[in-house]
């Protein structure tokens, strides 16, 4: 599944993105969900979970509760009201379906002017290219991440630990939601990456750098993502969206 792209001008500089979203080699369905935003503003990857069917719930109410939060204020506060929200319509949702728990991790940018807003929770990310390098936004909430942040485990052996899939926030998992966020100034040339943990479950960093130096547009980063996550068995739900920042 793909979303369309969006080419807006910005305080100077241009804005444009693309998204797909596939569900993999081995599952049944897909539980990921991705916000790609006409007015070039906002952008989002959420990752469902949870029993009975209720994963593609979960994330897809994570995206309408973005999709709604108003224009004009704080960046950050609007961010991080709009996964309240969902958070509280996810917990009245599992409780109305008596469905048990479930949940989605999202990551979602926010552009406003020349700074990039991205919030989290769980082990969704968002990451930046920027001269060729790549570098991590987000830090995973997750249980191999807790291992790894008090020095007992090796982060090159994270992938491979048996509770790689383990997170420690979700939306919707709880009463109430811990969204963690950041913000940075984007200049002309910079690539962003959102994706679930099914890219990054497959496909180290460095390949990530590679592909996201060498494609064209976001269109092909997101298709040569894809491809890469697929080609390494393609376990999970996989969903990436790519946002360009050139010259206005």
């Amino acid at each position: 599944m793909k979303a369309p792209t969006t080419v807006v001008p910005r305080a100077g500089l241009r804005v444009e993105g693309w998204g797909i979203t596939h569900r993999g080699h081995r599952r049944a369905r897909n539980e990921d969900a991705i916000l790609t935003d006409p007015a070039g503003q906002l952008w989002a990857v959420a990752d469902g979970m949870g029993g009975h069917g209720q994963g593609d719930v979960a994330a897809d109410i994570v995206i309408d509760h973005l999709e709604t939060i108003p224009e004009g204020g704080e960046p950050r506060r609007m961010l991080v009201a709009g996964l309240e929200a969902a958070n509280a319509a996810i917990r009245a949702h599992a409780r109305k379906a008596e469905v048990g728990q479930m949940g989605a991790t999202v990551v979602a940018l926010l552009i406003a002017r020349t700074t990039a807003h991205v919030a989290w929770v769980g082990d969704s990310r968002a990451y930046l290219l920027r001269a060729g390098r790549l570098s991590a936004l987000t830090r995973d909430h997750s249980v191999v991440q807790a291992l790894v942040d008090a020095g007992h485990l090796d982060p090159a052996a994270a992938a491979l630990h048996p509770e790689a899939n383990l997170v420690t926030r979700a939306v919707g998992a709880s009463d109430t939601v811990e969204v963690e966020t950041v913000a940075l100034e984007i200049a002309a040339g910079d690539r962003l990456l959102l994706c679930s943990d099914g890219l990054t479950h497959c496909v180290a960093d460095p390949v990530l750098e590679g592909h996201l130096a060498s494609a064209v547009g976001p269109y092909e980063s997101c298709l040569a993502l894809v491809r890469a996550a697929l080609d390494a068995g393609g376990p999970d739900n996989v969903s990436v969206v790519v946002v360009d920042v050139a010259e206005g």
